[in-house]
């Protein structure tokens, strides 16, 4: 005989939370409201148990032996996990790198240009990378391009330190600054 699947037998969402017909063990250790240990039950017991205390039976440990279940509010679980969430969110920072490119005959009001930008997006908490192309016979003076960066460096000095420094790969060099830690 095939046992039916009912809409409740779904198996959860990844994180999601086991509650009331959802728990198919048969034994769980229940946990009342206050955090006050309750002892074992019958599934169906402490799924009663809640209902009666106006609760949702949440399965909290799903790995232990015998699972752990707290008698709790699943909506007002799930806002208060959400408005956390949302917090954790907001102040987390997100720190990007934005690009200065230089050419090794870049010339003086053009480099300050470039090196005005810089400080801008170190002040913004950004990290800097300095890219410097290379055409044609410039690849042959790569020592012009290592001036040019470290150029760059010694004009951003008071707001970064050097993550990575200068370095070729194809027909580009490339260093990354870093702001410097506040606090």
């Amino acid at each position: 005989m095939r046992r039916r699947r009912r809409y409740f037998d779904k198996p959860p969402e990844r994180d999601e939370l086991r509650t009331n017909e959802r728990i198919r063990v048969p034994r769980v250790l229940v946990i009342d409201e206050e955090g006050n240990k309750l002892g074992e039950f019958l599934t169906k017991d402490a799924q009663d148990m809640a209902r009666e205390r106006g609760f949702d039976l949440i399965e909290v440990a799903p790995n232990a032996r015998p699972p752990v279940c707290r008698l709790a509010d699943f909506g007002k679980l799930k806002y208060e996990k959400k408005k956390k969430d949302a917090s954790a969110r907001r102040k987390q920072v997100t720190v990007t790198v934005k690009e200065v490119k230089l050419r090794p005959k870049t010339d003086t009001h053009d480099f300050e240009v470039k090196v005005k930008h810089a400080r801008r997006f170190l002040e913004e908490g950004n990290k800097v990378k300095v890219t410097i192309r290379f055409r044609g016979r410039e690849l042959a003076h790569r020592d012009i391009g290592v001036l040019q960066c470290n150029r760059v460096y010694e004009a951003c000095q008071d707001l970064a330190t050097v993550e990575q420094p200068a370095r070729m790969e194809g027909r580009q060099m490339h260093m990354i600054i870093a702001p410097n830690r506040r606090g």
